[in-house]
């Protein structure tokens, strides 16, 4: 026994059918490509959607999230007024998005943001045992995507490489829908130094540097496992500290004494300016042999620059630059 559809059905059914069709060749309807996994560290973490209120914390990190036009995904940031600033060309791209926190946020502020997702690093928003970790932002609804330099704070992890930022990116991008803008924006910045390389003049001879981050009785400095060594080795010199197993740590000032940097990288940040320590070390007379010191060859990197993020190649460049001037 057939049925009888009636005329009316079948021009709905027909229409609908031209609808969904002519949607999906436009590409209008896709698939969604959640969930999405990505590794953090040593955990895995899973995201069924997009953040809708994320949480940075460091002006590095924010400006990752800001290269990435991820504003419309962040209800604020941390940790950027009590020790840093913005880069300018990331500034307006903030908009109105408020500083949470001047430094480390609580898990009350986390939570009177009703954020969803924080981005934060080992020493960058975030301290082993500490009240703010994966572990006790889990129950609270808010999934954590840490900085990969700062992994070694709490695990084994190889020599610190500008690889590093760019996984941090790409992995954003995997998380908010934006993987094919993470992949392009790497791509533009490895051209970017390719480009820069080619034109380069060889270097003769691998000059050895110092970081000197801050501190006058013992140097805050940057190992092997920070990214500092990173951006030294990618503009073609060599950390004198780099068999120093740390990211960021202190030594003794004999030890740069022994080791005869040949150019000194300062870290600029906080309330003691880089010219500052420019002057003690150039005032200080134990220091007066050291070859950076008696030939005045300092280069300045503000914090920004230093540690991983966006302005990570603008300062290989110009090391690179300061390497091959006398």
């Amino acid at each position: 026994m057939s049925t009888i559809v009636p005329k009316s059905v079948k021009n709905t059914f027909l229409s609908a059918s031209c609808v969904l069709f002519t949607a999906l060749q436009s590409g209008a309807v896709q698939a969604s490509h959640y969930p999405v996994s990505v590794e953090s560290c040593d955990r895995t973490v899973t995201f069924n959607q997009a953040p809708k209120a994320a949480v940075s914390n460091d002006v590095n990190l924010t400006e990752m999230m800001l290269a990435l036009k991820l504003q419309d995904h962040m209800v604020g940031f941390t940790g950027v007024s009590g020790w840093k600033t913005l880069h300018p060309s990331f500034r307006s791209g903030i908009g109105e998005l408020p500083e949470l926190s001047p430094k480390y946020p609580t898990k009350e502020v986390l939570l009177g943001a009703e954020a969803d997702f924080y981005f934060a690093g080992w020493n960058y928003g975030m301290k082993v045992g500490g009240g703010v970790t994966p572990d006790t932002l889990a129950p609270l609804g808010i999934k954590v995507y840490e900085l990969t330099e700062s992994c070694i704070h709490i695990m084994d992890k190889e020599k610190a490489s500008i690889e590093d930022m760019y996984l941090d990116l790409v992995n954003l991008g995997k998380i908010f829908d934006r993987e094919q803008e993470a992949n392009q924006l790497v791509a533009g910045y490895k051209q970017e130094l390719i480009n820069f390389n080619s034109a380069l003049t060889p270097l003769t001879d691998v000059p050895s540097v110092f970081v000197y981050d801050s501190g006058q009785d013992e140097p805050f400095t940057s190992g092997r496992l920070g990214m500092p060594t990173a951006l030294i080795e990618a503009a073609g010199g060599k950390n004198i500290v780099d068999d120093v197993e740390k990211s960021w740590t202190r030594i003794g000032w004999e030890a740069v004494i022994d080791r005869e940097p040949e150019v000194i990288i300062i870290v600029n940040y906080g309330e003691v300016t880089a010219q500052e320590k420019i002057d003690f070390m150039r005032n200080t007379e134990t220091f007066k042999d050291i070859p950076a010191v008696k030939n005045n060859r300092f280069v300045v990197l503000e914090y920004v620059e230093a540690t991983p993020g966006p302005q990570n190649i603008q300062a290989i460049k110009r090391l690179a630059k300061a390497f091959r001037s006398q």
